[in-house]
């Protein structure tokens, strides 16, 4: 099994691989979008990898933290979630922030992932409770929001409140950094909606 490679980045594709290049030998690993940002071609990198093996292929999936990388193998232990899904998830919601928002129990940012749904958000809300108290995981410091949702959530709530778009909220929230701070994250988000509009 292959757990990590360290090597040059050849190339970067816009189906969301890169080939790295260790040792002469190119490995295509399947990346989140906000790795792929970072791995620019000709850079040296070190990924965490993931090998998803079924009979019909072997894939490579590569994070650039370990914590992603256990998210990912969290998610996609869960019914109904393959791959591609744990990904969307991951690009939409970083390790931290996903595990303040199950904590919260917050249903609205899990449907800001595409292809998750009320139900499936519900569905998975349930399952992840207990999954994602691994300790690379642990919530503790992460800074839950005090209000019973996650900050994410306060944010989400409060642009819908200000008549913004799902798309547009959902958009915004992909670009903030991770933090627990509603009104710094609330601002974010008001000043990239506000340079979309503009």
């Amino acid at each position: 099994m292959i757990g990590s490679l360290r090597g040059e980045v050849l190339t970067r594709g816009l189906d969301g691989t890169v080939l790295i290049d260790v040792a002469g030998v190119g490995y295509e690993v399947n990346v989140s979008p906000r790795a792929a940002a970072e791995l620019e071609p000709g850079s040296s990198a070190f990924v965490h990898v993931h090998h998803h093996i079924r009979e019909d292929a072997q894939t490579l999936y590569g994070f650039l933290g370990a914590d992603e990388r256990a998210t990912f193998r969290v998610l996609i232990a869960t019914h109904g979630v393959g791959p591609a899904l744990a990904l969307a998830i991951l690009a939409t919601h970083p390790p931290a922030a996903l595990v303040d928002i199950v904590s919260g129990g917050d249903i609205g940012a899990l449907t800001l992932v595409p292809g998750v749904g009320k139900k499936t958000a519900e569905r998975l809300l349930v399952e992840l409770k207990s999954r994602l108290s691994l300790p690379v995981l642990d919530p503790a410091g992460v800074g839950g929001s005090t209000g019973g949702g996650s900050p994410v959530g306060d944010v989400r709530e409060a642009l819908a409140g200000l008549g913004y778009g799902h798309d547009e909220i959902r958009d915004a929230l992909r670009e903030l950094p991770v933090g627990d701070d509603a009104a710094a994250l609330l601002r974010d988000a008001l000043t990239l909606l506000g340079a979309r509009r503009a």
